[in-house]
């Protein structure tokens, strides 16, 4: 079984992840920004899983120092790491030009630098080691451009995207593999609003497509692929017009 290590693993789709890969024999390496969570969770995945590792950091993706001295810690710790998964982000945000560049600028921040940072942070472990499987979080809102609040939240889940779709050329047939997964609305505290939609999915079973798409190493994922794989398709191609009604 691998080591997998997992940012902004204190609540939503981090603690999930942690939960399933759990169930399938993983040694845990979480990190956030709120430790106590990631307390209660680790002595849940214990309680359940008392043969798995997990060990628990505090950090915040935004001290860039912090990302790869914590990084360091978890491959020492537990003695390499097989995964690491990218998904601490932030879903501020507000239109362009109505005077929300603060909520804007933090969401970048976060979502893009921080997503730099570890990336930078696992891809010169898994260099070093010589193995490693990378996967980023992205979500399905990067498939396109989007309007009003996640304008620039799709700005960064495109970047890191792509981001990771670079790496993945640059360690083209090696043993470093690189999985890039896209969202649709799974229920999380992230989602907000959104949770009154239809489409929304349980947690559990929004994250058990990520967990199957991880494990199969795929080099990206529309997750859940219903109804989110043929959305994705139409959503390309509405003309704009539509596209603001819809978002």
């Amino acid at each position: 079984m691998s080591t997998t290590l997992i940012t902004g693993a204190s609540s939503g789709l981090g603690a999930e992840m942690a939960r399933q890969l759990a169930a399938r024999g993983h040694d845990l390496a979480l990190c956030a920004r709120r430790t106590d969570r990631l307390e209660e969770l680790c002595a849940e995945i214990l309680g359940a899983h008392p043969d798995v590792r997990v060990a628990v950091r505090a950090l915040d993706v935004t001290d860039h120092d912090a990302v790869f001295r914590v990084f360091d810690e978890f491959r020492d710790e537990l003695g390499g790491l097989d995964r690491v998964v990218v998904n601490a982000g932030l879903g501020k945000g507000q239109p362009l030009g109505t005077g929300r560049f603060d909520a804007n600028r933090q969401t970048a921040e976060t979502n893009v630098i921080g997503a730099l940072a570890q990336t930078e942070a696992a891809a010169a472990i898994f260099r070093a080691q010589g193995h490693g499987h990378l996967v980023m979080v992205s979500s399905f809102s990067a498939l396109r451009g989007m309007p009003r609040n996640i304008t620039t939240y799709a700005a960064t889940k495109a970047a890191v995207a792509h981001l990771a779709e670079g790496f993945r050329a640059d360690v083209h047939g090696t043993p470093i593999k690189v999985t890039v997964l896209y969202p649709g609305y799974i229920e999380s505290e992230m989602s907000g609003t959104s949770a009154r939609t239809p489409l929304m999915v349980s947690t559990e079973k929004g994250v058990r497509s990520m967990v199957e798409a991880i494990e199969k190493q795929k080099a990206s994922a529309v997750v859940p692929a219903w109804p989110w794989v043929p959305l994705g398709f139409v959503v390309k191609r509405l003309p704009v017009g539509l596209l603001r009604r819809m978002a």
